[in-house]
């Protein structure tokens, strides 16, 4: 039987995570929409096989966002601050632009969600601050754990995946998706394929899953959570 074709947008279209994603769904023939706030990255994502749609989500209103994911099958949260900048952005794209883009999923219609997270975030929970850890970093922890915090009051059939340390090494697609944090390395590519299992089968609903390398194929570990 052949999968239905999906239309899915990307908040963080240009990432690498995203852009991996983006080349396994493209070659599944479904329809991806990268969003991105810098005109000249779009020719990568057309490369990809994604349709860019230019957006600054630090600034966007609702109403912008939900026209562009409406009609839908799914949105990911892909973006983030990155390396370099400072505590003001891990505010406003970690948690502010995740926020965001849930507001315009739930106004559009678009019932499944899923959260790019990091592990950790536990580490802050309550405003605790680990002892000798950079400021940034906590900064960057708190938005993460408050973007997590908000998407679950919602009625959105949400997925938070929470990566350990994310790695360009080529995938194994062998991994560790658990309930349970364990640290550990994982490509960014698996990360992807992941991503993309989740999406096709519609499994994790409202579940948040850490994930490592480890040693089940994706669609084994995925197919856990269905």
């Amino acid at each position: 039987m052949v999968a239905p074709v999906m239309r899915i947008v990307i908040a963080g279209g240009h990432g690498k995570i995203a852009r991996e994603l983006t080349r396994i769904l493209a070659a599944d023939q479904h329809e991806v929409v990268g969003l991105i706030r810098k005109p000249e990255q779009s020719a990568d994502l057309m490369v990809d096989g994604a349709i860019p749609e230019v957006v600054d989500l630090e600034s966007a209103s609702v109403d912008e966002v939900a026209k562009i994911l409406k009609g839908a099958d799914a949105a990911v949260f892909a973006a983030g601050a990155g390396p370099g900048s400072g505590k003001e952005r891990k505010e406003t794209v970690d948690l502010g632009a995740a926020v965001l883009l849930a507001d315009a999923a739930e106004s559009a219609g678009v019932e499944r969600f899923i959260q790019i997270s990091s592990m950790g975030n536990d580490l802050v929970r309550d405003g605790a601050i680990p002892e000798g850890m950079d400021e940034v970093f906590v900064a960057y922890l708190r938005a993460k754990l408050a973007a997590e915090e908000d998407l679950k009051t919602r009625g959105l059939k949400w997925t938070i995946v929470r990566p350990g340390q994310l790695t360009d090494d080529a995938g194994s697609g062998l991994v560790r998706l658990d309930l349970v944090e364990e640290r550990g390395p994982v490509p960014r590519a698996d990360v992807a394929a992941v991503l993309a299992e989740l999406l096709r089968t519609g499994a994790g609903a409202r579940q948040l899953l850490n994930l490592i390398s480890g040693d089940v194929p994706v669609k084994d570990a995925v197919a856990a959570f269905a």
